[in-house]
């Protein structure tokens, strides 16, 4: 038996630049599922995404969904896309599996914790403040530098992790410190200055883009009390909920998310087209 890809729309171009296109997956003509092939909206069309893959249950566990993915990479190939990625919600298991199966890296994974409305204390001798003007532009470089960095550790281009850097930070804190629904605070302890916090109010909760503790002060605790801190301010602006991105390989941040009661929302992954 033959599994093809069989388009069911023109190639479509939208405003953004971005092209996407929807296909059948099809066993020797007969439609058995379907797939949803795009550009990226963020890196551009040198990277593909591989938005949906659905094979119905008849005939899955018989190597369609994989013969598909294969083939949309075909098509990603053709587009001159360099790199795929996807997401996978935490619970669809066999589909982690076989975007692992087929060489996709884990490359970050979306987190997300419950709130009961109750504000957690902070430790005696910490507390949280507002940053200052004059703190706010040597820290932002550094968060902006920091964040390219993390991309090009995880194989995205160096040109292309730096211009995301910057038209992330552009989008999130276009307005500095008077980002509307944005707080950014510094942790201090005995006085002392020992990290930053970034969230954001959301509609459905809150966001932690960022929680960085300055390194002298670092293996003392103030990660977690930086994430008691993301908590309290939730509370504060009646949120139920606070979720974040973690980076694959940092299992610092990893075991303290786990043990915080953060719980993995999503899985995404990238693969290189050679």
């Amino acid at each position: 038996m033959t599994t093809t890809l069989r388009p069911v729309e023109p190639l479509q171009h939208a405003a953004d630049g971005t092209r996407s296109r929807r296909y059948q997956v099809c066993v020797n003509s007969r439609p058995v599922g379907a797939i949803h092939l795009s550009t990226h909206p963020v890196h551009g069309n040198s990277v593909a995404r591989l938005r949906d893959l659905w094979i119905e249950e008849p005939d899955r566990r018989r190597g369609r969904g994989t013969v598909a993915a294969l083939a949309a990479e075909e098509v990603a190939r053709g587009w001159g896309c360099r790199r795929i990625e996807t997401s996978v919600p935490a619970e669809a298991e066999a589909a982690l599996r076989l975007t692992q199966a087929l060489g996709y890296v884990p490359r970050n994974r979306s987190m997300r914790k419950p709130l009961d409305g109750t504000s957690p204390e902070l430790p005696p001798g910490s507390r949280g403040r507002p940053m200052t003007e004059a703190e706010f532009g040597p820290w932002e470089e550094a968060s902006r530098r920091g964040y390219a960095r993390d991309w090009i550790e995880r194989g995205v281009p160096e040109a292309e992790a730096h211009a995301k850097a910057e038209r992330d930070h552009e989008r999130l804190l276009g307005q500095g410190l008077a980002t509307e629904n944005v707080l950014i605070s510094v942790l201090e302890h005995e006085g002392a200055r020992v990290g930053v916090l970034w969230l954001a109010l959301t509609d459905d909760g809150a966001y932690v883009y960022d929680v960085e503790v300055d390194a002298a002060h670092r293996g003392r605790g103030h990660g977690r009390t930086l994430m008691l801190l993301a908590e309290a301010q939730a509370v504060a602006a009646g949120k139920s909920a606070v979720a974040l991105n973690v980076f694959a390989g940092n299992v610092r941040a990893e075991c303290l998310y786990d043990s915080l009661g953060y719980e993995t929302t999503a899985h995404h992954l990238a693969k290189d087209l050679i």
